[in-house]
């Protein structure tokens, strides 16, 4: 749980140029996301001072020879699976199945397929196909000059 929380800082700036709405004399508008919230209520907005907005993204600015997690400490990519074997040892956390058969296959050789139960009589479902995400259409980039 610690990691998942910590995840979420660790690959990111302090605020991305899309999340920021307007900027206006009443101040900085920007999307968030709650992550206590559910649903659409999840996504929310907030405006702030300026003065306030700049202070807030300040104390994410890391000092002088300072570096960013990401290259550091457990999930370096350097030593990362023998660091988190000592950290579930230390926390007496047995690895799950697939950390322990390589990730990759189960031991009969087959790929391991996720058991899905039907929500109303309990019997296993069967996968019939398996969709894949297509990219998103993307308009082509802006050009200077045409409108």
């Amino acid at each position: 749980a610690v990691l998942a929380y910590l995840s979420r800082y660790t690959h990111r700036v302090a605020i991305a140029n899309s999340r920021l709405i307007a900027l206006d004399e009443r101040g900085v508008t920007f999307r968030w996301k709650d992550y206590r919230a559910k649903g659409k209520t999840r996504h929310k907005t907030m405006t702030l001072t300026t003065d306030e907005f700049i202070r807030r993204f300040l104390l994410h600015v890391l000092p002088s020879g300072f570096h960013r997690i990401r290259h550091y400490g457990l999930l370096a990519n350097c030593g990362r699976r023998e660091q988190l074997a000592q950290v579930r040892k230390l926390l007496q956390v047995m690895p799950t199945d697939s950390e322990l058969n390589g990730g990759d296959t189960d031991a009969v050789g087959q790929s391991a397929q996720p058991t899905f139960t039907c929500p109303d009589c309990g019997a296993a479902m069967i996968i019939v196909k398996i969709l894949a995400r297509k990219q998103p259409i993307r308009a082509p980039p802006w050009q200077r000059g045409t409108a």
